[in-house]
């Protein structure tokens, strides 16, 4: 069992994080409840900030918002100088609502709606990562009817295929997400973009999956981009300004895991990337970081209590919770293996192996597969660990259930960030007639 940040036993047997008891947490705020230690966060963007720059290269480390957004996640983040990248209307909506500036919001995404290009457009937000060259004809349009003129990334596809879940890998031929470099036609579309009299073409951007562990993925797919940078420009005579290197980071859910270590890679990284623009003959252009989950997925658990417990005629010993896919959907959509422990019992002798499954009406409502645990009881604490990223971002009301509140806590102190969801908030919006 490994402790993240602030978390910590203490004398009564008690998980801590942020110094306060999560048995406390627990009688005040209810359960299921996100907790995130803030000042694992704030630690998570500085060891970005400090690693990801090198004299004589201009560095951005930009927050990739759907693994957590909120209001206050959006201050904090303005608050430890990262820049901000939003997929949607909403996390755009967010960022402007918490008054992030706006000239260092990246709106991505693929199918970028014609209102969400108009309040990125409205607002003169940093750049538009452009996807697909309908998208570009659409942007250009829209521009061209604010008289406003954009700049723009384009987002590319190279191809490399890192070792990771096929939901979460995004540069394999058949993804989704942006042009590939080998089909002939993106060197037209790119002359298009850096012709645009609406459309300020900067430069590019590719981001090869999510949950990483392979140093030599990252390294790999530099290389063949910085390769194809050099094409365009004995093609097309066009110097690419920016490059946008994607994130991706994994971080660890279980002991088995084996994070990459950020503060050595980083400085590798930029290492390598200027060796290979040099050997090329190419200008530095200013590179690009993306990190989400890496700055918040180990900063946050989720607890839950504690309610019936089931051997099945199978002999499978299920273990009940106060929450299920509904607060934490990544066990059921990837197969996510998570670990925690019994947070009013943390030290007590770990005797059975459990299923943590939840009250959603599905057979694959599982929580955590497998876990060595205490005999537990109804109404003991259960904490489950690196919860930080995409649960709340994923949460749902699917059976009718309400979404669970989320505190920040650090130095003693618990902050609600996001007010636990009550039964009239579910039919808000609904009506009868």
């Amino acid at each position: 069992m490994k402790l993240f940040g602030t978390m910590r036993i203490n004398e009564k047997n008690h998980l801590e994080i942020g110094g306060i008891d999560t048995t406390e947490l627990a009688k005040h705020f209810g359960t299921p409840l996100y907790v995130m230690d803030e000042t694992l966060i704030r630690n998570n963007c500085r060891l970005f900030q400090s690693n990801f720059r090198k004299e004589g290269i201009q560095t951005e480390v930009v927050y990739a918002s759907k693994a957590f957004c909120t209001l206050y996640m959006c201050r904090l983040i303005h608050e430890e100088g990262l820049a901000l990248d939003v997929v949607s209307g909403g996390e755009l909506y967010t960022a402007l609502k918490a008054g992030f500036p706006t000239n260092r919001i990246y709106f991505h995404g693929n199918n970028k709606s014609d209102d969400e290009l108009k309040m990125a457009i409205d607002a003169s937000i940093g750049r538009i990562i452009i996807d697909n060259q309908d998208e570009m004809q659409r942007l250009e349009a829209l521009c061209g009817l604010y008289k406003k003129r954009m700049d723009v990334l384009l987002r590319i596809n190279p191809g490399i295929e890192a070792h990771t879940h096929e939901y979460i890998s995004t540069t394999h031929n058949d993804s989704k997400f942006g042009e590939s470099i080998f089909n002939p036609t993106i060197y037209g579309l790119i002359q298009r973009l850096a012709t645009s009299p609406y459309l300020n073409f900067r430069g590019l951007h590719y981001h090869i999956g999510s949950q990483i562990f392979d140093e030599s993925a990252y390294f790999r797919s530099v290389e063949v981009v910085i390769t194809f940078i050099k094409t365009i420009k004995q093609n097309i005579g066009i110097d690419i300004e920016e490059l946008n290197l994607g994130g991706g980071f994994g971080i660890s859910y279980t002991d088995t895991d084996d994070p990459i270590d950020l503060s050595s890679f980083l400085k590798r990284y930029l290492d390598y990337i200027e060796h290979l623009v040099s050997s090329l003959g190419l200008a530095m252009p200013k590179l690009y970081i993306e990190p989400g989950r890496a700055i918040v997925g180990n900063a946050g658990i989720t607890l839950y209590t504690i309610g019936s417990t089931k051997r099945t005629y199978g002999g499978k010993h299920y273990i009940f919770v106060d929450g299920g896919l509904h607060d934490h959907l990544r066990t059921a959509l990837y197969g996510a293996d998570y670990t925690g422990i019994l947070a009013n019992r943390a030290r007590d002798e770990r005797i059975n192996s459990f299923t943590v499954t939840g009250k959603s009406c599905e057979s694959g409502d599982l929580i955590i597969k497998s876990i060595q645990l205490p005999l537990p009881e109804r109404g003991d604490l259960l904490a489950v660990f690196s919860t930080g990223a995409y649960h709340y971002s994923m949460a749902s009301n699917y059976n009718r259930m309400l979404r669970p509140a989320v505190v920040f806590v650090k130095d003693g102190q618990a902050k609600l960030v996001v007010k636990r969801e009550t039964y009239d908030d579910l039919i808000r919006n609904e009506r009868m007639e």
